[in-house]
């Protein structure tokens, strides 16, 4: 059986955490110092390192293996699961100096075990550390809040994810172009995690070692690059028919239409990125290559009606299409008022 790529590549030091220095380097120092916290919250979304710091952490301060706890809240969240490491945390470490209770998914716990909780939170024997995660911070009681030192984890970059992902496709010995691995990025949302097992669904769909761009498209349910080329030259010449042929393109190659929203979102964000920063240009070369670039860089010139109120307009239909019963309508109607509005005689600015 493989190994998942997101377990194989986990960092295991505080050096091989990207993405969270302003985490690690407290952590870092803390560990040095010997200033450890009784109890710790770490919030933030889903496959941005929460657990897997907890992990190196609790390595740093020289807990061994067999007294690192990991508890999943999501399965051992009522009171009678509390009660158990209530008792057990009086019990000493087998050969460290530490026992360390990693609680993930806190917020799932009830708020009976919440209260069976509180007492051993705030007053654990000193040999025992917390350290609990969550991804929805809001759902805990501020009672447990006050008592953890907080540490808000940050999705990473997106040039953070597309590095990870072509430095896992180097190790794995798979030839994979940067264009691939900013889709891959795209797609992953800001996860890690979520980053490697796309990887590894297009490496195990892969007849060989050298992926091309078109097999990634087609694994991921990505639509061609072309089509939305073909939508940002339809809004640019204020031509909805061309627009609403793009859609229905991409609807029949069963590409999925989250995805190709997500893209031309992207897509959009860069034109306005080279014509407000120029700066900035050399970052938008590397995320779409010179190419596509050379083409944004055209439309960013000529098609003065892709402003700010455009990218808003796609960001409405993003919020709007998890409620669509017909996946394509949202973009064809974002299309449709796109190319319907006039344009300003100045780019619109937010």
């Amino acid at each position: 059986m493989h190994t998942a790529l997101y377990r194989k590549y986990r960092p295991e030091s505080f050096k091989d955490v990207k993405g969270q220095e302003h985490i690690v380097s407290v952590l870092e120092n803390e560990a040095k110092q010997g200033k450890i916290s009784h109890a710790y919250l770490f919030s933030g979304s889903r496959g941005t390192g929460k657990t897997t710091i907890a992990r190196i952490f609790a390595r740093e301060i020289g807990v061994n293996p067999e007294d690192i706890y990991e508890i999943d809240a999501a399965s051992n969240r009522g009171i009678d699961d509390i009660r158990e490491i209530r008792d057990a945390v009086h019990v000493m470490p087998y050969s460290s100096k530490y026992k360390v209770y990693i609680v993930d998914e806190v917020h799932m716990l009830t708020k009976e075990a919440w209260n069976a909780f509180l007492k051993t939170l705030e007053e654990p024997p000193s040999h025992v550390i917390f350290i609990m995660a969550t991804t929805e911070m809001h759902k805990l009681p501020d009672t447990v809040v006050s008592r953890c030192e907080p540490f808000v984890f940050k999705r990473p970059s997106h040039a953070i994810l597309t590095e990870s992902i072509l430095m896992t496709a180097k190790a794995e010995g798979i030839t994979l172009e940067k264009k691939s691995a900013a889709l891959i990025a795209t797609l992953a949302g800001g996860s890690f995690r979520d980053a490697l097992s796309i990887l590894q669904k297009a490496i195990n769909s892969s007849a060989d070692k050298k992926l091309s761009h078109e097999e990634v498209e087609v694994v991921l349910g990505a639509p061609k690059s072309d089509l939305i080329f073909e939508i940002l030259e339809a809004i640019g010449g204020q031509s909805p028919e061309r627009g609403l042929s793009a859609v229905r393109e991409v609807s029949k190659a069963n590409a999925l239409m989250d995805i190709f929203l997500k893209m031309i979102i992207q897509h959009l964000r860069f034109i306005l990125l080279i014509r407000f920063a120029p700066d900035m240009h050399d970052f938008v070369k590397s995320e779409v290559g010179e190419e596509d670039f050379l083409k944004l860089a055209e439309l960013a010139k000529s098609a003065k009606n892709i402003n700010s109120k455009t990218l808003l307009t796609f960001l409405e239909a993003s919020s709007l299409q998890k409620y669509a019963d017909i996946p394509e309508l949202p973009i064809e109607l974002a299309i449709i008022e796109t190319c319907s509005s006039q344009p300003d005689t100045q780019p619109s600015l937010l």
